[in-house]
């Protein structure tokens, strides 16, 4: 466990070199507009130009401004918002519960839907009920994000109004109770959820189903079947229980899948997570927002790494012996 742990910081550690020197090898700069002659937005007093310069410290040398930025990210500051003037961390803290309300909700729904439907197609397969579900799961798990997106769009929200086109909540609304509250943004989280379950659910019903496939045939399926056990028992107690192992181990590589295709669904919900602060952040070459805000969503992707390998070291002891 320990040696994970060094491989984690050493990739955290990359991450935040690659995080710094990324949003620099963009064309332009924070302040290109305040200092473009021809932008309306352009600062007159040279004096001034400096000045702000000086304040978010552009006019120092590429390696300390590396330093002082890795001496924040390790203390916590993050900095400030050119764009908008505000803290990082702030901006974070009020888009970041958004983004894993929404990953976590399509994470969940995808594994339960890839772990009923992938085990009961393997358990039937050559039928005509595993023809129908893995020809589901290749259609869900190729069809363009946005494609299905904008057709749940278009059918729920915009013809039978069903649910809200946009946002995470109604603006101004005033709630009587929690659960009011709670329903308001369940609403709103409904279609957004959606697209990214679909998105999921095809990848991970396809590794159940090849996992199961492969314990069904397995000596001790056999002895257990000439026991006389149920087939409930059989199917979800046995095949599905020693199937889980290559599923966990992708659990990583899931989160990564959903938190990346949630950048994109946000965007296309205006859902008022992560995702719109990096298309606002990186079109106005914000520096300190970029960095924050990819540093949060690695650090998220690199620690449901180490809790992957955990959990499969947990389950599986002969990997928990080789550590």
């Amino acid at each position: 466990m320990q040696r994970r742990i060094l491989s984690y910081l050493l990739t955290l550690w990359i991450v935040l070199t690659v995080n710094f020197l990324l949003p620099r090898l963009l064309p332009g700069d924070p302040l290109a507009a305040l200092l473009d002659p021809q932008s309306s937005d352009y600062v007159f007093d040279a004096e001034a130009r400096a000045a702000l310069e000086a304040y978010y410290g552009l006019d120092r040398p590429l390696p300390e401004q590396y330093g002082r930025y890795l001496l924040g990210a390790f203390t916590g500051d993050l900095g400030r918002s050119i764009r908008l003037n505000r803290p990082v961390g702030e901006l974070i803290g009020a888009h970041l519960p958004w983004t894993l309300l929404l990953t976590g909700t399509a994470l969940f729904l995808a594994s339960l839907l890839a772990l009923l439907g992938g085990t009961e197609a393997a358990w039937r397969r050559g039928s005509w009920r595993d023809r129908v579900l893995v020809t589901a799961g290749v259609v869900a798990g190729n069809a363009p994000v946005y494609f299905v997106g904008m057709m749940l769009l278009i059918l729920f929200g915009a013809w039978l109004g069903w649910l809200p086109l946009a946002g995470g909540r109604t603006p101004f609304a005033h709630y009587d109770t929690p659960l009011a509250a709670a329903a308001d943004v369940g609403r709103h989280l409904l279609l957004p959820a959606l697209t990214l379950t679909l998105a999921l659910v095809g990848a991970k019903f396809l590794l159940v189903r090849s996992s199961v496939v492969s314990v069904l045939s397995e000596d001790f399926m056999l002895v257990l079947r000439a026991k006389g056990l149920s087939e409930g028992r059989l199917k979800w107690a046995h095949a599905l229980r020693n199937a889980l192992l290559p599923f966990v181990a992708h659990l990583a590589a899931h989160a990564s899948m959903a938190i990346t295709g949630a950048v994109f669904i946000e965007a296309l919900f205006n859902y008022p997570g992560m995702g719109r602060l990096i298309f606002e952040a990186v079109g106005a070459r914000d520096y300190p927002l970029i960095q924050g805000v990819f540093l949060v969503v690695s650090t998220v992707v690199l620690t449901a790494n180490l809790l992957a390998d955990w959990l499969n070291a947990r389950l599986d002891p002969r990997l928990r012996a080789e550590q």
